[in-house]
């Protein structure tokens, strides 16, 4: 099927159960995962975008497997983390534009001219042998998601991608991910970037609570925030 499918997925670390039995099918084009820290969220998005393999269950998207197939996978389906220092490996932002599309196959030359053109069409252009440790947060989850663009996935997972960032920078970054024609998965706790969303998902304790538009899931996910004692 086109969009996401995720079929019975089960993940642990040594006897630590971190999802369990999760199971979604939508062909969304926005659809977000709620719940609070510790929830599984995290840990679902690099599933589904096949950084990490399921002890159980199937994850596809576009109807391919994600974690069986890497290749297809690049560009199917992207990932921009919630700390860009954890995503961003090479020193220059050329070196970590190219990466992705060497990977994907894309030869040298032609994957340096689609990254200068990708750097273009955000006015970045002059970032091209830039310092990546000269860059604000902001400019590295920018930089992330221009990466991630390039190498033209169908779908885009975001973790928590207004952490950390300053008003005008969420603000900005937030208009740029709303007019990207690519389906989004948003991973987060809070619900005020996701209230147009198409699809919520709720989770907790690695297992869905429950499915359904935003309007209907949200005001559910925040009362029950708000009856939770963590202290």
């Amino acid at each position: 099927m086109n969009g996401i499918s995720i079929t019975d997925v089960s993940y642990q670390i040594n006897d630590t159960a971190i999802l369990s039995a999760v199971s979604f099918q939508s062909d969304a084009k926005r659809i977000a995962i709620l719940g609070r820290n510790g929830s599984g969220k995290s840990t679902l998005a690099r599933l589904i975008c096949g950084i990490d393999r399921p002890n159980q269950g199937e994850i596809r998207i576009n109807d391919i497997y994600v974690y069986a197939d890497r290749r297809a996978a690049l560009n199917t389906v992207g990932m921009i983390f919630q700390n860009p220092d954890h995503q961003i490996i090479f020193p220059t932002v050329i070196e970590e534009m190219i990466f992705g599309l060497t990977q994907m196959g894309v030869d040298k030359p032609v994957a340096d001219q689609r990254a200068m053109s990708y750097l273009a069409q955000f006015g970045k252009s002059d970032w091209r042998d830039r310092a990546i440790s000269t860059l604000s947060q902001g400019q590295k989850k920018l930089l992330c998601l221009i990466a991630i663009l390039a190498m033209g996935p169908k779908v885009i997972i975001l973790d928590e991608p207004l952490a950390a960032l300053d008003i005008p920078t969420q603000r900005q970054l937030t208009k740029i991910l709303q007019s990207l024609p690519q389906t989004l998965i948003y991973i987060t706790h809070d619900t005020a970037p996701i209230q147009n969303y198409d699809a919520a998902i709720w989770l907790e304790q690695g297992q869905i609570v429950e499915t359904g538009s935003p309007d209907k899931v949200v005001p559910r996910f925040i009362d029950e925030m708000n009856r939770i004692e963590v202290l």
